[in-house]
């Protein structure tokens, strides 16, 4: 297996890391570090393992709304591109070029020559271009829709997109050789997203397993709804249902991040927020796609021996959580190796141990976009 530490070594991420950056440095809101104005502190962030934000709002703020792109903290890159495995020569399209580290990670292990590069961004394109040329890597950089893939070039024998997906794009199976591969953050709805590694097989399908929790930006076109939490309840006047609950709210996100897929697998449709504070906490399970849609919210209070409930809309989110949650449980709290899923032309279907373990069968999306 590659050694990717001693790549990255040979292709550093300052090397493709903007002039400004934002970084999470503690308490507070994200902080900005300009290399002109302050140099060590540039050297010292960017040397950091963890995430660094390049863009917000797709360009069009700075410093505030949603992050966009970023450059993936080093340690995860890793974990990655050990799934992706690729052999000498391989083909390999990436989905999401960003400032271009990981096509230079993978121009320097497969050569520039075998490396496509999708980004939707013209401007993160050019500049990712630009880091390449100089640092010695000219791989294919495509402008356009990365959930599209790349008609040109394939079959490919890796696909690697660097954004997370609620359902796989079929292009990208179709356009992977049979006994290929495809890696990609898997973010179905609930908590965080999985690593998933895809086979793919000779009759249209793929299946694989998830391979540990990674929190990622979305694929554009499969963003879910943005608002704060409250902004389901106030989206409408409906009847709020008050009921109690004993399962500490608590136990779903701070818990291992199998529960994220498990629970995932079983409500489909849903996004969920938690906020914590030192004298409570609330869950909140939302529609993902329509805030005008079903919500629910759990109140924890230390030393309480049960929990409110409020819930609205057609369905009874919370009821549905706790219940996926106790059914892993009965389980006996199976790791997320155990977990997978198959991608066919009709749609994404997870399964835990080779059976489906609710009816969670998403049938495929018109709609397309790619990440940043």
């Amino acid at each position: 297996m590659t050694d990717w530490h001693e790549v990255m070594r040979s292709v550093p991420r300052r090397s493709f890391t903007p002039e400004v950056v934002w970084a999470d440095l503690g308490p507070g809101p994200w902080a900005r570090i300009d290399r002109g104005a302050d140099p060590d502190e540039w050297e010292r962030v960017v040397a950091l393992d963890q995430p660094l934000v390049t863009q917000f709002e797709d360009g069009a703020a700075e410093g505030e709304g949603l992050a966009t792109s970023s450059l993936s903290m080093p340690a995860m890159v890793v974990r990655f591109l050990e799934q992706l495995d690729p052999f000498d020569h391989h083909r390999v399209l990436e989905i999401g070029t960003g400032a271009g580290w990981t096509a230079g990670l993978l121009s320097e292990r497969v050569g520039a020559g075998n490396v496509t590069t999708v980004e939707i961004d013209p401007g993160l394109s050019a500049q990712a271009g630009a880091r390449l040329k100089a640092a010695g890597y000219e791989p294919e950089i495509v402008v356009g829709d990365g959930a599209e893939g790349r008609t040109d070039g394939a079959p490919f024998d890796r696909v690697h997109a660097t954004c997370a997906v609620a359902e796989i794009p079929y292009a990208w199976v179709e356009q992977t050789r049979p006994g290929g591969v495809i890696v990609a953050p898997y973010s179905a709805g609930f908590g965080c997203g999985a690593i998933l590694r895809l086979d793919v097989l000779g009759d249209g399908t793929a299946v694989g397993r998830f391979a540990g929790s990674a929190d990622y930006m979305v694929l554009r076109s499969q963003r879910p709804a943005r608002g704060p939490a409250r902004a389901w309840p106030e989206a409408g006047d409906r009847d709020v249902r008050i009921s109690r609950t004993r399962l500490d709210p608590r136990s779903l996100p701070l818990g291992p991040g199998v529960v994220d897929v498990a629970v995932a697998a079983q409500v489909p449709g849903v996004i969920s927020r938690f906020y914590s504070e030192p004298d409570g906490a609330t869950l909140w399970v939302l529609d993902r796609d329509d805030r005008r849609g079903s919500w629910a919210s759990v109140d924890y209070e230390p030393g309480a021996n049960d929990f409110e409930v409020q819930q609205a809309g057609d369905r009874d989110l919370w009821d549905e959580v706790e219940a996926a949650y106790l059914r892993w449980v009965r389980w006996g709290r199976p790791g997320m190796e155990r977990f997978g899923i198959t991608v066919t032309a009709a749609g994404d279907e997870v399964w835990f141990d080779g059976a489906v373990p609710a009816p969670v069968r998403r049938a495929r999306a018109r709609g397309r976009g790619t990440c940043r």
